[in-house]
Formats: C-alpha cells, sequence, structure tokens
C-alpha cells in the first residue's frame, strides 16, 4: 500500500521531529486557551459591573463552573456530536474495506491505535479527523473521496488526517473550538442586553462609561481576533500534517494529486457548520471572509509544497 522513494526535499521535510510538534502541539493548546480564558473572564467580569454590579463574584463563579462543565463536556463527547451533526455513518467491512485497511494500515506506520471509520453523503471530496486524543478517535471521508480519487490519492488524504491524530492536532482543535465558540456566544450575549438598560448601577460616573467603552469593544472584537488566532494556527497545522502525509506514504504525489482534483471538482457548499469546518481536509464551505478566517492554506500553495518534495 506504501509506496517507497523521496527525494532529498523530502527526507529534509521528513526530519520534522513528530514528538517535538505533539508537545508544540500540546503548548499551544494551553496558551491558546489561557489566552482565551483571559478575554471570556475579563468579558464576564465587565458584563457582570455593568449590568449586575452587586452579583458580580457570583455570577464569575457561576460562569466559571458553566465554561468548565462545557468545555469538559464538549472535550468528552464533542466527536459523537460532531459525527452524528453531519450524518456520518460508521463505515461498512465489506463495502469499505479498502479504506478501512487504508486507515489500519497508515495507523500502524504512525504508531497509533487505528482510528474509528466513518462516512458521509457528500458529492465533495473532503474527510476530517475528530477526538480528545489518539486512542478516541475517529475519522470520516465523503462518499464523494471515495467515488472520485484513486488508491494512492486516498492514502494521502488518510495519511492526512491520520498526522493530525498523531500530533493531537484535534485535541488542539476541540479545545479551540470550544473557547472561541464561547468568546463568540458572551459577547453577542452582551451586545443584546445593552439594549435592554445597563443594568442596576445608579451612579454611572466617568469610570462607569469607561469600563462600558472597554466591554463593548472587548465584546466587538474578541470574536474575530480569537478567530484569526485559531485559522493562523490551524494554517500552519495543516502544512505540518500534509507534511506527515508525506512521510507516512512515501508518496507526496498522491496527496498533491487529491487537492488538485479537489480544487477543480468540488462546490465549495458541502452546508456544514462553521463551528465544524476547520476539521475537514480542505475548506468545505467557501466565503467572501476565506482569506482573513481561512483555516486552511491556499490549495496551490499546499500543492506546490508537496511537489517540491
Amino acid at each position: 500500500m506504501l509506496k517507497s522513494g523521496s527525494n532529498n526535499s523530502s527526507e529534509r521535510m521528513e526530519k520534522v521531529n513528530i514528538f517535538d510538534q505533539i508537545e508544540k502541539n500540546k503548548r499551544n493548546s494551553i496558551f491558546l486557551s489561557l489566552f482565551v480564558f483571559l478575554i471570556l473572564f475579563s468579558l464576564i467580569y465587565l458584563i457582570s459591573e455593568i449590568l449586575a454590579p452587586s452579583l458580580t463574584l457570583l455570577i464569575t463563579i457561576f460562569a466559571f463552573f458553566l465554561i468548565i462543565s462545557h468545555i469538559y463536556f464538549s472535550y468528552n463527547y464533542g466527536d459523537k456530536i460532531i459525527l452524528k451533526a453531519v450524518k456520518a455513518k460508521p463505515a461498512d467491512p465489506r463495502k469499505h474495506r479498502y479504506l478501512i485497511d487504508t486507515v489500519e494500515g497508515l495507523s500502524i506506520a504512525a504508531g497509533i491505535p487505528p482510528p474509528k471509520v466513518y462516512v458521509m453523503e457528500s458529492e465533495d471530496i473532503n474527510a476530517f479527523a475528530t477526538g480528545k486524543d489518539p486512542q478516541h478517535a475517529s475519522v470520516c471521508v465523503t462518499t464523494g473521496l471515495l467515488k472520485n480519487l484513486k488508491r494512492d490519492e486516498i492514502e494521502g488524504v488518510i495519511g492526512h488526517e491520520i498526522s493530525h491524530i498523531r500530533n493531537y492536532d484535534i485535541r488542539f482543535a476541540t479545545l479551540i473550538a470550544v473557547l472561541v465558540g464561547l468568546a463568540a456566544i458572551i459577547s453577542h450575549t452582551f451586545l443584546r442586553s445593552i439594549r435592554y438598560g445597563l443594568g442596576e448601577r445608579r451612579e454611572k460616573g466617568g469610570s462607569f462609561f469607561l469600563m462600558l467603552l472597554i466591554a463593548i469593544i472587548l465584546a466587538i472584537f474578541a470574536p474575530f481576533v480569537t478567530r484569526i488566532i485559531q485559522a493562523a494556527i490551524s494554517r500552519r497545522r495543516e502544512f505540518l500534517a500534509d507534511a506527515g502525509s508525506a512521510q507516512l506514504t512515501r508518496y507526496p504525489e498522491g496527496l498533491a494529486s487529491a487537492l488538485e482534483k479537489i480544487k477543480n471538482l468540488n462546490q465549495g457548499k458541502m452546508n456544514v457548520s462553521e463551528a465544524v469546518s476547520h476539521l475537514f481536509f480542505t475548506d468545505p464551505n467557501r466565503s467572501p471572509l476565506d482569506k482573513l478566517f481561512a483555516t486552511h492554506p491556499p490549495i496551490d500553495e499546499r500543492i506546490k509544497i508537496l511537489r517540491s518534495m
């Protein structure tokens, strides 16, 4: 299944230390999570001070436990929710034998347990990996991928997703998606609440209006800032997963060819939630804001790098 042969360029790419990358992803998860946490609790504190200053401490404590509970639930059960949301079904052991064997073979090559395999209905060529760690992971591909890609191209895409699992990208993506989503929800709720008055504070002096101004600015920009940071780190992880696929399959042309078909055949209208679109192999929904919030590098750039290996 795996093909041999690579030039000096690909050998240099293979020298990326996988264990260093795993540790880097874990550190990124912690640092970015703390950054978004800081934004969240700054918002919560300011909102409490503006709308109900006498309840600030109570609201902050309640919000803390609510956020932790939400993260815990999403972290442990988010993969099941995502698979259900895209209507993915377990791969058929007979109909999808080659797909299952490919996932198992590349997982062994990567040194991780084979993830569960799912298939979702879509004419577009795409795939994604989800889960909290390599021991609790799943890979899902579209029917369009199985229909349009040759075997070496399928191997390239699966190698990319297996690399995400091996590098703990799926844990990072899950945590950050949850926190970024919370920042957006809290910001939106606060901005709507302003319409209904400015809370119980009777003396609205200069410090109050300064606090209100800071809260409004933070509420407006927090979702954008967190999304931009998420997208920038996600694009870097996609390049690394491409390199990981080339390392596992020893045939970067397979993945490059798959990307070329995606560029030419995909409609970019899979109609999946923006909350999960960053998980996919390529962006499933094209929009005018792709350049700013794109979680995936340009396809042409990915193809160019793969073919230079």
